[in-house]
């Protein structure tokens, strides 16, 4: 019943996406969008599907309060992706201010988009505290991760989505959809400095982790 009613909410996020870059768009014979809107729904099938309920229930509800105001992240995200959404719904269905990405450009950009949102998927899959609350989740005996891409960088989600993040709104076709991309890397830049330092602070182990593994997002640069 808990996936099911998952499944459900995630289908009408789907569906609100699809209406707001449809809607803003004024059209439907988009394929770019088609295939950006396909990727996501894997990505969120799979997900609602594979990944362990408890995880799935942390991320959707934390058990406990973050160190960051949770909501005010969320509610800025959504601004961020809202604006990438209409930008790239308005620009290429409408007033074209920007829409003159290559078609290249844009196949590089979807493959982007699925890589980030696979290298999010695997960070969920090899973390069982990948939760969307900065906390320490004594309750359910919380221990330093280091395999599957923790092997390589410290906050690999987070990486994804700022690195490879880019290739979504590259891929609806719009360069002020990318542009507005750089909300989401704002915020999810902060979120891991701040999560560092909690997990310094508080997590046994973690600073030896952290050591051995010295970058957050890109090995050799940051």
């Amino acid at each position: 019943m808990f996936r099911l009613q998952l499944a459900l909410r995630s289908a009408v996020a789907m569906a609100m996406i699809a209406a707001i870059l449809f809607g803003a768009a004024g059209r439907r014979d988009l394929p770019s969008f088609w295939a950006y809107l396909a990727i996501l729904a894997v990505f969120v099938v799979v997900t609602v599907l594979t990944l362990p309920r408890e995880l799935l229930e942390e991320r959707r509800r934390p058990a406990g309060t973050g160190r960051d105001n949770l909501a005010l992240l969320r509610g800025a995200a959504a601004v961020g992706f809202l604006s990438q959404w209409i930008f790239a719904g308005l620009d290429v269905g409408r007033f074209h201010w920007s829409d003159s990405v290559p078609t290249s450009l844009r196949d590089m950009g979807l493959a982007s988009f699925g890589a980030a949102l696979a290298v999010w998927y695997w960070a969920m899959q090899s973390n069982p505290f990948f939760s969307v609350a900065v906390r320490i989740q004594r309750e359910r005996g919380h221990y330093v991760v280091a395999s599957g891409p923790y092997r390589f960088v410290r906050h690999p989600g987070y990486a994804a989505l700022v690195l490879l993040g880019w290739g979504g709104p590259l891929a609806l076709g719009s360069w002020w959809a990318v542009v507005s991309h750089a909300v989401v890397v704002a915020l999810f830049v902060r979120r891991a400095v701040l999560e560092d330092r909690v997990l310094r602070g508080e997590l046994e182990g973690y600073a030896a982790y952290a050591a051995s593994v010295r970058y957050r997002f890109l090995p050799g640069v940051w």
